[in-house]
């Protein structure tokens, strides 16, 4: 993946259809959308890459108001079958530049490592600009990312056991290239469906990689936890939630 050639719908045109039925098995939704809402208080939420609502329909059913950006298509047809879907405002476009005007909100959230879609710094800057954009003050940009086990690789590969339940597993093989920090992914879904396969490329930046973007975005780190159930970030973290707030 290169800027030249990156295309923000790709992941989500490649794997919508079957976006709900592999990923049904995600562990922690009910705590990130919990976490949300008491950020978000009376406030709205803005989501960007929103795909098949996995967070905003059950934000929405707490009174939530959201809103979404969303690169592809596909995953918003998908959003729209679902019983609510239809009713949550979403724009079509690249979360890293795509503007509501006029809108304000209590909380833009960037879930799952999608931070990492974008292919160069300069676009996960223009990224955390966009989110100071539609802040009010007193907002705050939620970013969930990965951390980087670098031990868990030999000759630039790993296998990574994702998550699992009684019925589905996800398996992770990556390709690590520490020169450029791409991280060529196949994603492996195992279940009594069958074998399911999908692949695609993320720009890896560390948490402290991210604080510096966030800074040139016009954002600052405000608290950093393990989990969206707040539990503190440590050196044996897996990954980080972490929250930054616009200076003012």
């Amino acid at each position: 993946m290169t800027a030249s050639n990156y295309d923000p719908a790709a992941y989500g045109e490649q794997i919508a259809a079957d976006y709900d039925a592999l990923y049904s098995a995600i562990p922690d939704t009910e705590q990130t959308v919990a976490c949300l809402a008491e950020l978000a208080g009376r406030g709205a939420v803005l989501e960007m890459g929103i795909g098949t609502g996995r967070l905003a329909l059950p934000l929405r059913a707490r009174g939530v108001d959201v809103h979404g950006i969303e690169a592809s298509p596909a995953m918003l047809e998908e959003l729209r079958r679902l019983p609510g879907g239809d009713e949550i405002p979403v724009a079509v476009g690249s979360f890293a530049d795509t503007e509501l005007p006029g809108q304000r909100f209590s909380v833009v959230v960037l879930a799952l490592h999608t931070i990492f879609g974008l292919p160069t710094q300069d676009e996960k800057i223009r990224c955390f600009a966009n989110a100071r954009r539609h802040l009010r003050d007193g907002g705050v940009f939620v970013v969930e990312a990965t951390i980087l086990d670098v031990g868990a690789f030999r000759n630039g590969q790993a296998v990574v056991p994702r998550f699992s339940s009684a019925e589905r597993v996800e398996l992770q093989v990556l390709r690590y290239d520490s020169s450029t920090q791409l991280v060529e992914t196949t994603n492996v879904h195992l279940s009594n469906d069958g074998l399911r396969l999908n692949g695609f490329t993320n720009a890896y930046a560390s948490p402290q990689e991210l604080d510096l973007i966030a800074r040139l975005g016009g954002l600052r780190l405000r608290e950093r936890w393990g989990s969206w159930t707040r539990e503190p970030f440590t050196a044996a973290s897996a990954r980080h939630v972490s929250v930054y707030a616009r200076p003012g």
